[in-house]
Parts: C-alpha cells; sequence; structure tokens
C-alpha cells in the first residue's frame, strides 16, 4: 500500500472518531438546555434523569478521546497537525466536564432562585450561546471531511459567539451582585462561569481545527 493511500485511511479514521466524540459533547450540550427547562417547570426526577445523561456522555467523551489517542499513536508521523488533532480532541473532552458540571450545579438550586430580577432570561441567552458553540464546532469538525475551507469559516463565527457569552456574563454577574442570598450568588457565579469556560474551550479547540483544516 502506498503511503498517500495510509495516510488517507489514517486520517479519515482520525477524523471519523473526533467526529463521533464531537457529536456526543453536543448532545449533551442539548441535554444542558433541556435540563435548565426542567429546573424551571419544577420537574426535579426529570432534571435528575436528564443529568444522568449528561454524566454518560462525558464518559462516552473520554472514551471516544482515548481511542484517537490509541489511533494517533498508531499511526505516528505518518499523519500531519496530529497534535492538533489531540488538541482539539482534549479541549472537547472538557467541555463534557463543563457542560456536566454546570448541569449538576444546575440541578442543586431552586426554580425561585432565577426569577429573580433578569437572570432567569439571562441566565438561558447564556446557555444558549455556549450551546451554539458547540454546534458550530460539531459543524467545523464535520466540515474536515468534505469542505477544509468552511471549517475555517465557522472558526470566525465561533470567534464571535465568544465574545457574545464574555459580553453576556459581564451581564448576569452584574445582575448576581445585586441578589439578597451570599450562598446563591455563589452558587450562580460558578454556573456562569463555567459557562464562559466551556465557550473559551470551543474556541480553543476551533483554533486546534482550524490549523488541522489549513494542512488538509
Amino acid at each position: 500500500m502506498f503511503t498517500g493511500e495510509s495516510e488517507v485511511q489514517a486520517r479519515r479514521k482520525t477524523l471519523s472518531i473526533l467526529q463521533d466524540e464531537t457529536r456526543r459533547v453536543f448532545d449533551s450540550a442539548r441535554d444542558l438546555s433541556t435540563a435548565y427547562s426542567l429546573l424551571l417547570a419544577g420537574k426535579k426526577t426529570d432534571l435528575q434523569n436528564t443529568y444522568a445523561k449528561i454524566r454518560k456522555a462525558e464518559d462516552d467523551a473520554e472514551s471516544y478521546r482515548r481511542a484517537l489517542t490509541r489511533e494517533l499513536a498508531e499511526v505516528g508521523t505518518l499523519m500531519m497537525n496530529r497534535e492538533d488533532i489531540l488538541r482539539a480532541a482534549y479541549n472537547i473532552e472538557e467541555i463534557a466536564g463543563f457542560v456536566n458540571g454546570i448541569a449538576f450545579r444546575l440541578s442543586l438550586i431552586e426554580p425561585k432562585v432565577l426569577k429573580k430580577g433578569k437572570i432567569l432570561d439571562d441566565l438561558k441567552d447564556l446557555l444558549d450561546m455556549a450551546v451554539e458553540s458547540v454546534q458550530r464546532l460539531m459543524e467545523m469538525v464535520r466540515a474536515l471531511s468534505i469542505n477544509p475551507a468552511s471549517a475555517i469559516e465557522t472558526a470566525n463565527m465561533i470567534q464571535k459567539l465568544e465574545r457574545q457569552v464574555d459580553d453576556k456574563y459581564r451581564v448576569v454577574i452584574n445582575s448576581l451582585m445585586k441578589l439578597d442570598s451570599f450562598k446563591d450568588i455563589l452558587m450562580l457565579k460558578d454556573i456562569v462561569e463555567r459557562v464562559e469556560n466551556l465557550s473559551d474551550r470551543c474556541l480553543s479547540a476551533a483554533d486546534s481545527i482550524t490549523i488541522v483544516a489549513l494542512g488538509l
């Protein structure tokens, strides 16, 4: 088998695994939006079931990342940019961890806390933007196998979303400072910081994928 053919097969397999990992993490991000709605509706049992799905998704993301690590170790120097692919995979795995952490903390707070001031709507907007960032990241990974140039364009969208998350983060923090309960402030502050970190990881993963796209 020619080396060129070997590289093509190796690239196809590694990108397939990365796509599976990203898709699984996006599934958990969508479940995070569901968890928020269930929290507001007071459906605690359904919320716990959704949280269990999110925890499972984090385990699955780790499994995909380990499989990708093994695959890259086997192909060795045959595949260029393998460090960037692996870096993206680790960032995507971290996103799953942030989603899990956010869902866990949402399961601990009372809905009435979110209904004070504008926190309810602002936090929903923040979560929606974070979920969209993961969706765009998934689109970017898919594009690597179809149209690498479009993957680079999608990276710009992720960067814009990251800036919007930063702006909304400041708005939510300002609203939190008006709450009476120090305990609620700490819990919600932890949540919004994790959402911001999630967005940052999406951007980091997008940067790594952009490097990979440039080499395809």
